[in-house]
């Protein structure tokens, strides 16, 4: 499978932070869900990815490309939305796109007007008196119009309504029609990768927990409700982590053949949403950390 993006071995240490040999790849055609609690590494791997920052060790490639050797090439094939454009506020979107558009040399001005249209782009107004999500639609806009292959996306819906985030994530849907693109989305709402995202890369203190399709990620795991007296040496250690109260527990766990062989039908068993995979591998870490 042709993969448009490779991370391997990637690490860069800060002086209260340390992304540890990270690995992940995103096939062409597909949409990568970046996820992890903040300050997990997700916007620090990004940077490296843009070159933004420089890493300690480690490969990217990006189309097949070293992002180094070859950082020009690879930004005029690159597209950018994030969580706080970094447009000038006083010019229109027409101004502004006139400033960015003599950079990419595939720039492709019908496309634009396209674009403009289909996402209801007031293009005399200023930026600076845009909606949040009319941000995000512009930022897509231009991503798109220079027919971006790799477009990066971080945190694009934190903020928005539901309405907007419905919206922003029917077009990206509706562009991955086109296969020689690929979308790598990091993201804290889960709701929107599981509907959208063919891929997850799960980091948590900058390492990355699981890289995978989506439905891998989710049937790896199996979240149990039962009574605490279940909860025995043979059974505890199959646990990612568990919460207890007066009622009973809740736990996930990565091992669902081998928990089901050993409480049967005295549990309750349900297939864990993103949500839960993330949060008790955080509290599993936490707990590591603090003992």
């Amino acid at each position: 499978m042709d993969n448009i993006l490779e991370v391997k071995d990637l690490s860069r240490s800060f002086p209260d932070f340390q992304l540890n040999k990270i690995s992940f790849s995103l096939p062409r055609g597909y949409v990568m869900g970046f996820v992890g609690p903040n300050g997990s590494g997700k916007t620090t791997t990004i940077k490296l990815i843009m070159n933004l920052t420089k890493r300690d060790s480690g490969q990217i490639s990006v189309f097949g490309l070293d992002n180094r050797a070859k950082e020009r090439d690879i930004k005029q094939r690159i597209g950018f939305v994030y969580d706080e454009n970094h447009f000038y506020d006083t010019l229109t979107l027409e101004e502004m796109k006139r400033v960015v558009a003599p950079f990419y040399h595939s720039w492709d001005e019908a496309l634009y007007r396209r674009y403009i249209n289909e996402f209801n782009l007031p293009v005399k107004k200023k930026i600076q008196d845009l909606s949040r999500g009319m941000k995000m639609k512009f930022s897509l806009a231009l991503a798109l119009s220079h027919r971006a292959e790799l477009i990066l996306m971080d945190e694009p819906t934190s903020g928005l309504d539901p309405v907007f985030r419905a919206e922003l994530l029917d077009i990206l849907q509706s562009e991955m029609q086109d296969e020689k693109r690929g979308i790598l989305f990091s993201s804290h709402i889960t709701s929107d990768l599981e509907r959208i995202a063919d891929y997850i890369c799960f980091i948590n203190n900058g390492q990355i927990v699981l890289s995978d399709t989506r439905d891998n990620v989710i049937d790896k795991y199996v979240l149990v409700k039962g009574s605490r007296d279940q909860l025995d040496d043979a059974v505890k250690p199959l646990f990612v982590s568990i919460r207890e109260n007066d009622f009973g527990f809740e736990g996930l766990s990565d091992q669902p053949g081998t928990i089901r062989g050993l409480l049967g039908n005295r549990a309750l068993y349900e297939k864990p949403k993103l949500d839960d995979i993330i949060l008790y591998t955080v509290r599993r870490d936490r707990h590591a950390a603090v003992n």
